[in-house]
């Protein structure tokens, strides 16, 4: 893909429907996607119908939030990096305003007890979210793995590695993710279609914790959930949990599920969640940091790299490293709800994460509306007396 030079939708149009998505956004990838789609294919024409799938195609093999690059990626199709920048900018800043306004709200030193209530019983519920995000990214990666036994074998282990991973390593996560990913490029061998290093170079292969505190680590722990996370937005739990809640003690475990929800419940990318681990650490000033921090590769990859996607797309090591990573995401994704489950701290909130499993797991039902139905059942119980 070549660099546009279409002049024919004004910035102002740009900024303005990408806004538009940004605030009624709700319901994660799939959403933004129909009314990206909606937008640039079916009401305007501005995209082709292959462009915008190609566009999908590309963004899901990039680390990071994939429906927020694929809005930058429309944008930069029709004004270039400024259309890219504007679009996006727009596209993230209105749930990043609501967030933050929430986590204001959510984290203060002495709450209404509604919003206890809400908190602990939306909180309840994000473990059961977990898991069904687990089996809704499952099947594509089942399917890209291919039909071959020592593939899908592998697949298996890369899945348990990740699922393990999730409860007992905590910082070091994005290491064995980025290990399978590696394992699995090694076991597909060289071919002549693989040798171009230089698309692979999008992928980001080392990265090592930080140690230290302060602004420094938060930058990191953004850095992850932008840079590093393969597999679709609700990687940042594994990435962020142990960070956030055990190594620099920024929130407690039931903070870390309130962030969660509030990343699922407002409009935008679910990456946003990173805004309230950010407001944790350091207040408005920190929310911005760690959302400027872990968007920003995105914008890197999208406008840098969208005139080389076609090259990635057909990059077989490119390829290779997704199914070994994204499997071992998926089995993290799974994996975390174990150690979000043991930071509830009530018995009635065990019976909304039981309710929730139900409508999500059993029913196949959305995920808003359970959060939202947690959260009312959490300020019934404690204005009945309940602990919160």
């Amino acid at each position: 893909m070549t660099e546009p030079a279409n002049d024919s939708v004004p910035l102002s149009r740009i900024a303005r429907e990408w806004g538009r998505i940004g605030v009624i956004g709700f319901g994660g990838p799939p959403a933004h996607i129909a009314l990206l789609r909606q937008l640039c294919v079916e009401d305007h024409h501005w995209l082709t119908a292959p462009e915008f799938e190609d566009g999908i195609s590309a963004t899901n093999l990039l680390p990071g939030p994939a429906s927020t690059q694929l809005a930058i990626f429309c944008a930069w199709r029709l004004r270039g990096r400024l259309g890219g920048l504007i679009g996006g900018v727009c596209f993230i800043a209105p749930g990043l305003a609501i967030i933050l306004a929430l986590s204001a709200l959510f984290l203060s030193a002495h709450p209404p007890l509604w919003v206890q209530g809400a908190a602990a019983g939306a909180g309840a519920a994000v473990p059961a979210v977990a898991l069904n995000a687990a089996l809704v990214l499952l099947p594509a990666s089942w399917r890209r793995a291919g039909g071959a036994r020592p593939t899908r074998i592998r697949w298996v282990l890369y899945f348990l590695a990740g699922a393990v991973s999730a409860s007992i390593v905590g910082a070091y996560i994005v290491l064995v993710l980025i290990t399978c990913g590696l394992v699995e490029i090694s076991a597909r061998g060289d071919t002549s279609e693989s040798r171009d290093r230089r698309t692979v170079a999008l992928f980001p292969v080392s990265a090592m914790p930080v140690a230290v505190g302060g602004l420094a680590a938060l930058s990191w722990v953004a850095f992850k959930v932008g840079a590093l996370s393969y597999g679709g937005g609700f990687v940042i739990i594994p990435l962020m949990q142990h960070d956030a809640v055990v190594t620099y003690h920024w929130m407690s475990g039931g903070q870390f599920l309130n962030a969660v929800a509030l990343g699922q419940v407002t409009p935008g990318p679910v990456v946003q969640t990173v805004a309230v681990v950010g407001y944790a650490a350091g207040g408005l000033g920190g929310g911005l940091l760690a959302a400027l921090v872990a968007f920003a590769p995105s914008f890197g990859f999208v406008m840098g790299g969208a005139p080389h996607f076609d090259r990635l797309r057909a990059n077989l090591r490119a390829q290779a490293f997704l199914i070994g990573a994204g499997a071992a995401v998926i089995g993290a994704i799974a994996g975390s709800a174990i150690p979000l489950g043991r930071e509830l701290a009530h018995l009635w909130q065990v019976g909304v994460l039981g309710l929730a499993a139900i409508w999500l797991l059993a029913l196949r039902r959305g995920v808003v509306p359970a959060l939202v139905g947690a959260g009312v059942l959490g300020v019934v119980a404690v204005v009945a007396g309940a602990p919160s």
